[in-house]
């Protein structure tokens, strides 16, 4: 007799043992994100296609509704990437990036989010979805470029400005994005608070700020004069926690704050730096399970409605023009010359965690629970939208910063400004 397996048993032990189904997907991400390897492609889609196998479009073994028992990897994730991002802006890089980064910035920004709100607006999506699918469109990839930079051992010029640009872009999408989401419920009629306009929102992003402003201080002072990993480890874990989640229940924002956490301890002391070098080891674990439960959350029938495949691959492809015409034109206007002009847009192509961050939170958001049937089906349609950007930005993403690299980094005669 041939032995069957039972799905819908495993289903109801996952359902019972959250415990297991973290292990699992630990699992079976390592496994495929190892053959993604193996076939040249990001370990990330690898992590992707563990989450769509074992999520309900394939095999089912993970119920939607865990989702929900998994929130909290979700916050954690965004939390440690957000505080990556703030420590970009140390003071002494700020200077060596100069004025020309953030001019790229802004351009390259505002070019992406206008072009994928006017271009999902006028294919039918309501205004505060597209505004919002508009913001989540400006995140980049940090991770990717820095690995293939890595792999590549390149150095020089371009790399710094690669580096740079992308590091100020992510959170100008952040600072961009928590301000949409927080007057987004008055346009979409769901919010509760009658002051829940601009300067409402305003208020919130700055809080945010002031909270991020705080924890770093703690933090901070809790660990100057510590010496001992292990309780460097823990008190920088508890300020994180205790930070990200105040923010949530507060319907602040997370992001903002741990950036801003970031870019104050990094200026504070550089001996701060070990505090994000002991939470390395935590971090490969964490992500590849915020991967995989994003991959969960693909839905393979969506693609089947031809008006959400058209519209993801609008999405791609007006995101990908918008910010490599935004990357010129910021190189233009910013006085940077060839070849860094017409290769700096290519390597702001991959989308992974801060763009899954983004929608995801946007789904766990209260303004986001009091929406109706059909304002929930454009949000489900909105997460597919970006997972499908991911999965063919991660894929195509890599090769084309490869190449993007090799062509801009070239001599430093060459590297010199000619306009």
């Amino acid at each position: 007799m041939i032995a069957t397996v039972d799905f819908s048993n495993l289903k109801l032990v996952l359902g019972e043992h959250p415990m297991f189904a973290a292990g699992l997907l630990l699992v079976v991400g390592y496994l495929i994100g190892k053959l993604a390897a193996k076939c040249k492609l990001p370990e990330i889609t690898g992590y992707i296609l563990a989450g769509l196998l074992v999520g309900e479009s394939v095999t089912g073994v993970f119920p939607k509704e865990m989702n929900h028992s998994f929130a909290i990897i979700t916050e954690t994730a965004l939390g440690l990437i957000a505080l990556a991002i703030g420590v970009e802006f140390s003071a002494s890089k700020l200077k060596r990036i100069g004025r020309a980064t953030v001019v790229i910035n802004l351009v390259q920004v505002l070019t992406t989010l206008l072009a994928v709100f006017t271009t999902m607006w006028l294919m039918g999506m309501d205004a505060p979805f597209a505004l919002l699918l508009g913001a989540v469109a400006t995140a980049t990839a940090p991770a990717a470029s820095l690995a293939i930079a890595h792999a590549m051992r390149a150095r020089g010029k371009f790399i710094d400005y690669i580096h740079s640009v992308i590091a100020l872009g992510d959170a100008a999408c952040l600072l961009l994005f928590g301000l949409i989401l927080s007057f987004t419920g008055k346009l979409l009629g769901t919010s509760t608070n009658g002051n829940s306009d601009v300067f409402y929102a305003l208020r919130e992003v700055v809080i945010s700020l002031v909270l991020g402003l705080v924890g770093a201080v703690v933090l901070h002072q809790f660990t100057r004069s510590k010496k001992s990993q292990n309780e460097l480890l823990i008190l920088t874990l508890g300020v994180v926690f205790m930070t990200t989640a105040t923010a949530i229940i507060f319907h602040l924002s997370p992001l903002l704050s741990n950036m801003t956490m970031g870019c104050v301890l990094i200026n504070l002391s550089a001996r701060n730096h070990r505090l994000f070098r002991i939470l390395e080891p935590l971090t490969p674990p964490l992500y590849a399970l915020f991967f995989v439960i994003a991959g969960t959350e693909l839905n393979l029938e969506v693609f089947t409605r031809r008006e959400v495949a058209i519209m993801g691959g609008a999405y791609i492809l007006v995101r990908g023009l918008g910010k490599y015409v935004g990357a010129w034109l910021g190189c233009k206007l910013g006085r940077i010359g060839e070849p860094i002009r017409s290769n700096l847009g290519w390597c702001m192509l991959p989308q992974a965690g801060v763009a899954l961050g983004l929608v995801l939170l946007i789904q766990t958001s209260p303004v986001m629970q009091r929406l109706s049937e059909n304002q929930t089906q454009i949000m489900n349609d909105m997460v597919n939208i970006v997972l499908m950007s991911v999965f063919v930005n991660e894929l195509i993403g890599p090769p084309l910063l490869k190449m993007a690299i090799i062509r801009g980094n070239q001599s430093d005669e060459d590297l010199e400004d000619t306009l």
